[in-house]
């Protein structure tokens, strides 16, 4: 064992503290004393130190000091090996340890890249104690990450054996943000491969690669300069209506979110009218969106629509409640 090693090493220079402090102590006769040897022993191995001699030495004296010397420069740097070995033995120790934990982890998200986007949504997920991983190869992003506390695995996303270290096929969802669209499209083909079900989120810098995108299994696509071109249409046309809207975005003052709900988690609501869910009275919640058998999403659903267990339901309310509803579930 490596701490074995380092103990055996703290142990030499014990030893060396007093085999050369006895060497100067029988060295010096009379005119050292045993602090005197100690002393010169120390400052000897510390060659750094600058101090002078205790005593003048004979050449005898320099003799065993030129041997101390020589075993403590040998030890140190046998101790500062020893250490860094330790270090890099640590490190593939915490890596396994977290590869281990992402191998066993289920209904997760997968994050392919960690840039601008990739950074947000993985604070978003991270505040929100959901489970997720993220795919960089960046050497300085892996350490960002390894600090903020974030599972990850340092690959290249494009290869089908990184996709399945992050245990694809029990993911809930992957979102690939790859820094270009070519990286984006095949790493989409191959996430749709290798897992049929999980929401696969893409990002794309040119409009056709969107369509693309969606042909290689992504069940939708985000441009973040057309959705933000749209985003500044809005707030130049409508100004005030941002906030509003922005009540129930992440970061906000008010604690208001929005989550999506299954049915097939939730049969009490089977058959039921949506005004007769009594979500408001219940947990003050707002039925806001639906996403029918066909995901097809419906924004603001009549009040007289009948729920089903092939229904997802998008709830708006405090976190709080939001919360109290899910310890329901």
């Amino acid at each position: 064992m490596l701490k074995n090693k380092i103990l055996y090493i703290v142990v030499f220079f014990f030893i060396l503290l007093a085999v050369g402090s006895g060497g100067f102590y029988i060295i010096g006769g009379e005119k050292w004393s045993v602090v005197d040897s100690i002393y010169m022993t120390i400052i000897t191995l510390s060659t750094t130190v600058g101090f002078g001699e205790v005593h003048e030495l004979t050449e005898t004296g320099k003799i065993w000091a030129i041997v101390v010397i020589m075993f403590g420069v040998t030890g140190f740097a046998i101790l500062i090996s020893q250490l860094g070995s330790y270090l890099i033995e640590f490190k593939q120790y915490r890596n396994q340890k977290m590869e281990n934990k992402i191998k066993k982890m289920k209904d997760h998200y997968i994050i392919c890249g960690y840039g601008r986007m990739g950074a947000v949504i993985a604070k978003e997920l991270s505040e929100k104690n959901i489970s997720f991983v993220i795919i960089e190869i960046n050497e300085e992003k892996t350490s960002l990450m390894d600090d903020l506390g974030y599972k990850f695995i340092k690959q290249d996303a494009t290869l089908d054996e990184t996709l399945i270290n992050a245990n694809i096929e029990h993911a809930k969802g992957i979102v690939v943000t790859l820094s270009t669209d070519q990286e984006n499209l095949f790493v989409t083909m191959s996430a749709r491969n290798l897992n049929q079900t999980a929401y696969v989120l893409g990002r794309c810098a040119k409009q056709d690669t969107g369509k693309k995108l969606i042909r290689a299994g992504a069940n939708k696509v985000v441009n973040p300069y057309i959705t933000g071109g749209h985003k500044m249409a809005e707030l130049l046309l409508a100004p005030y209506l941002e906030d509003t809207v922005s009540l129930a975005s992440p970061g906000h003052n008010l604690d208001i979110v929005i989550d999506e709900f299954k049915l097939k988690n939730i049969d009490r609501y089977d058959g039921i009218m949506i005004k007769d869910s009594k979500f408001r009275e219940e947990y003050n919640l707002v039925i806001v969106g639906l996403i029918d058998e066909n995901e097809k999403s419906i924004l603001n659903p009549d009040p007289h629509t009948i729920l089903n267990i092939q229904h997802k339901i998008i709830l708006l309310g405090s976190k709080e409640n939001i919360d109290k509803f899910s310890e329901t579930i």
